[in-house]
């Protein structure tokens, strides 16, 4: 059994990312076909969207070459309650991070912060958490 404080403390997935050829035409399609609620853009080029309680996000692909739909282009974003314990707690069972732990947005109440790492096949994955600002 583990103790309390080295559990991880995944509540469900907060948010997937889809690469998009055309963020504005991707846009358009998740808003006004599918009718998904625009939430925020953040910079340099990402949209995002409300999906039944599970943020959707649209971004062009970060490699030169490399085109929307290639391997591994989702991401699964697991919410966690305190990012930095969980982190810690990851860093026990030896992942290493390809980013540790950092904002990646401003929200209206709170800061976005969000920490990448790989599984053994080599998915992309994230841990979240929305902290409050003081």
């Amino acid at each position: 059994m583990t103790a309390v404080s080295d559990q991880v403390g995944v509540t469900g997935i907060g948010q997937i990312a889809f690469t998009v050829a055309d963020l504005p035409r991707a846009v358009a399609f998740y808003r006004d076909v599918l009718g998904l609620r625009f939430l925020f853009d953040a910079p340099p080029s990402m949209a995002f969207f409300e999906c039944g309680g599970t943020r959707l996000m649209l971004t062009p692909p970060e490699r030169d070459g490399a085109a929307a739909g290639q391997q591994f282009n989702s991401i699964l974003y697991y919410t966690v309650p305190d990012i930095a314990a969980a982190a810690r707690a990851l860093g026990d069972r030896g992942v290493s991070f390809e980013q540790p732990p950092h904002v990646v947005a401003r929200l209206a109440a709170a800061d976005l912060w969000m920490a990448f790492l790989r599984d053994p096949d080599g998915h992309m994955l994230a841990i979240m958490s929305e902290v409050a600002r003081a």
